[in-house]
């Protein structure tokens, strides 16, 4: 099937409502899953939560998926044996998407884990998606279908690619309410009413409040960003175009110079609906492209920078870019004037402080939290 701007659209608004929703984990996938299935459709789908350091499942929300005793070998298959679109090779690759009839060319059964689990299971085609962001891979979403269905085309997987970046926010949203309400901490929660009135508010919360500050205009009860962010929730939930307003989220550094991403979902739904807004300190992977733009780097200096900090030497770089290799030394020259440093070692350290590459060159929408 081959789906026009006005499906993509319709399909980007719905789940970007949906990750303004503040919804936990489970009820997350299960709306993102039906909204899913009206475009790419599917006979079951599946996600797991990944720890972003290892990649390794942490939980798994399932429909219509494989009995449990087939499980642990899938798993087993997925971190010790080679196969088709792995999840640590399609992040490592960069790969938002991928089916595994486009992959294999249609002969399913060169997977592994195909002929050994999922067709004796009665599988056929698997869409498989990677829901990453600049700080990690925090999840993967699997939508599959049976044998008698048509494989995935390559028009649901673009798809279903372009919706990566909203996908991943929302399950991050979702992995960070789940934190506050579990009363972890580093995650501050506040619960506010239709007039910006605090109804809730953890700990960490009013300490991330403090040290934003809520400056000298008589009258204000939180900071500016709070507030704007709320209002961009409520915005969206609205039905307003998530293109024209953009995600509910901001960075923002406090008055000790510490970073924090603010988010804002809607508890419920209807104009009285409260709003959570979730404050979490920025990581390092999501200041370089900040920081990118505060030196003023050309979009081709931020690709250089980016394989730089891949450890690529310049005759690779300058091959992948297209360039001669001395283009990519004037590159490096002007981006080591521009952001004050003078080796790659010192411009990898200072944008990309725990030394992980990250995409200084996605749209704001690619996943960021």
């Amino acid at each position: 099937m081959v789906y026009g701007q006005a499906m993509s659209e319709r399909v980007r608004d719905d789940i970007g409502r949906l990750v303004h929703r503040g919804m936990p984990v489970e009820a997350y996938w299960r709306a993102v899953s039906d909204a899913l299935d009206a475009a790419v459709p599917s006979e079951g789908s599946c996600l797991m939560t990944m720890d972003p350091a290892t990649m390794l499942p942490t939980a798994e929300f399932v429909e219509n998926g494989l009995p449990a005793d087939s499980i642990s070998r899938l798993v087993e298959i997925e971190l010790r044996e080679p196969d088709y679109t792995k999840w640590v090779d399609m992040a490592r690759a960069g790969t938002a998407a991928a089916s595994l009839s486009h992959v294999t060319a249609g002969d399913l059964d060169l997977s592994r884990r195909q002929r050994e689990v999922r067709r004796p299971g009665g599988y056929s085609d698997e869409l498989r998606v990677v829901l990453s962001s600049s700080t990690g891979t925090w999840g993967a979403l699997t939508v599959f279908r049976e044998t008698d269905s048509p494989y995935f085309s390559s028009s649901e997987v673009r798809l279903l690619s372009s919706l990566t970046g909203l996908i991943s926010d929302g399950l991050r949203r979702a992995l960070l309410l789940d934190d506050a309400c579990a009363d972890r901490p580093d995650t501050g929660m506040l619960v506010l009413d239709p007039d910006d009135g605090v109804d809730l508010a953890n700990r960490e919360a009013e300490q991330w409040v403090d040290e934003l500050g809520v400056g000298e205009r008589a009258g204000t009860r939180l900071p500016l960003v709070i507030r704007s962010v709320a209002s961009q929730a409520r915005a969206i939930a609205a039905g307003e175009r998530i293109a024209d307003v953009g995600l509910a989220r901001a960075r923002v550094r406090t008055r000790t110079g510490r970073w924090v991403i603010v988010r804002g979902s809607l508890l419920g739904e209807g104009p009285l609906a409260p709003v959570a807004v979730l404050l979490e300190a920025a990581r390092p992977a999501e200041m370089a492209p900040l920081l990118a733009d505060m030196y003023g780097l050309t979009q081709r200096e931020r690709r250089v920078t980016e394989l730089v900090a891949q450890g690529l030497p310049t005759r690779q770089i300058a091959n992948q870019l297209h360039l001669a290799a001395y283009t990519v030394q004037d590159h490096l020259k002007s981006i080591f004037a521009k952001s004050g440093t003078g080796s790659r070692g010192d411009l990898v350290a200072r944008l990309f402080f725990d030394q992980r590459a990250t995409s200084l060159t996605a749209p704001s929408a690619t996943p960021d939290d």
